[in-house]
């Protein structure tokens, strides 16, 4: 607990520390944070798996651990006793339940011990853990929530085993959320999306867009790249970035790289790891690219990629706010992007710093790299684009939100 003369404590309740885009931000807020002068603990769960981001220095991580099912369960009853017929199906009942609600003990024991001034959340059900633990703490705590994805594509494009209690997840978010002192989206489009959902009132929804610009930022553009393509002179390089999952839909642009490249010469380089790898090389076998197609993996400096690549795209089905897109820009990358709900055209000014595609076109996609190519945008412009979106902008809008001072002016 803070005395008197201490700084107010800030806690971040993030999916952990490997790299994914909402890990990315949480970490940079939490950095930024501190160069405001805030104490910050930034907490994860036990499982973290892969590639892990540095913790900037001055933040405190805190691990939490997991505890069972049932204990979980019970203390969701008691933090919402009024709840229960709201939280039964999509919590208490399926077979297969969000496994992060079992750090619901744990979370809880944080703030009771910890007592910080703020939590701010990211993630459906992260938040909904976050409100029932404030609950339950019965402390001061001011509790923001942050949405990362359009809720009805999370809740129509979940397999299987997860369909049946995300059609009732609406229901939940709409109870809980509405408990939080604030609740943020990501984009316009999301903060759209969740009120039209869940029926949360729009004005009750506050959209704080995700940094593009660092303090750090020009260093990492200049940082070495030793990938071969970079380093000797040949075909110009498209980028990509991001989990190798299937809503980033890498392979409508690996199709869409082997028709481009029947009119002109181009490399592809893929960062990121996931499951859908495999997948991938057996599609680039097919497609007869495997010669100008590289997934080196996680990277954890994508900003010299991006600096050096002669156009950066984005295949997604689905973003909330793709951070990558203005990042891209920062580092005057020339970007296509699909024109999927609901980020990348609120990025791009609807196509005015980049060309917008259907989704899944591949067609369309290799034409729009093409002329791209031919005709890159001016980098400055999209620099200046990516400027105003700075982290400090995005640190100072959470700050209002959670009633603290910002003390300073913009750095960042």
């Amino acid at each position: 607990m803070a005395t008197s003369t201490e700084r107010p404590l800030i806690a971040l309740l993030s999916r952990g520390i490997t790299g994914g885009g909402v890990q990315h931000m949480m970490l940079n807020l939490a950095r930024e944070l501190v160069h405001y002068g805030y104490r910050v603990d930034l907490l994860v769960r036990e499982e973290n798996h892969g590639d892990t981001m540095a913790v900037p220095d001055g933040v405190r991580l805190e691990v939490l651990t997991r505890s069972s099912r049932w204990q979980a369960h019970l203390l969701a009853m008691r933090a919402d006793p009024k709840g229960i017929m709201s939280m039964a199906r999509p919590v208490l009942l399926p077979i297969t339940p969000a496994s992060v609600l079992t750090y619901l003990p744990a979370l809880r024991h944080y703030l009771v011990h910890e007592r910080p001034s703020a939590l701010i959340a990211a993630t459906t059900y992260l938040n909904v853990a976050a409100v029932w633990a404030v609950a339950l703490a019965n402390t001061q705590t001011r509790l923001v929530l942050s949405e990362r994805d359009n809720l009805s594509t999370s809740i129509f494009a979940a397999d299987k085993r997860r369909k049946w209690r995300w059609r009732f997840v609406p229901s939940l978010v709409r109870r809980a959320y509405s408990r939080a002192d604030a609740v943020v989206s990501v984009s316009d489009g999301v903060g759209d999306d969740l009120a039209q959902v869940t029926g949360l009132a729009r004005q009750a929804i506050t959209t704080i867009y995700n940094p593009a610009v660092t303090v750090d930022l020009a260093k990492r553009c200049a940082a070495p790249v030793t990938h071969p393509w970079f380093i000797s002179s040949g075909p110009p390089v498209v980028l990509a970035a991001g989990r190798l999952v299937e809503k980033k839909d890498y392979a409508t642009l690996l199709r869409a790289i082997a028709i481009a490249r029947r009119h002109r010469d181009m490399r592809l380089i893929i960062l990121g790891d996931g499951p859908e790898h495999g997948h991938l090389e057996q599609l680039c076998r097919e497609l007869a690219i495997t010669d100008i197609v590289d997934m080196p993996g996680y990277q954890a400096n994508p900003h010299a990629y991006l600096a050096r690549a002669a156009v950066f795209a984005l295949s997604s089905r689905r973003e909330g706010f793709p951070n990558v897109l203005l990042e891209a820009l920062a580092c005057g990358c020339p970007v296509v992007s699909t024109d999927c709900p609901s980020g990348p055209a609120e990025a791009l000014a609807s196509g005015k710093f980049g060309k917008l595609v259907p989704v899944g076109d591949a067609s369309a996609l290799a034409e729009a790299l093409l002329q791209t190519l031919q005709a890159p945008m001016n980098r400055e412009s999209l620099q200046a684009r990516a400027a105003q979106f700075t982290l400090a902008r995005t640190a100072k809008r959470y700050l209002e939100l959670l009633c603290l001072d910002t003390g300073q002016t913009e750095t960042t």
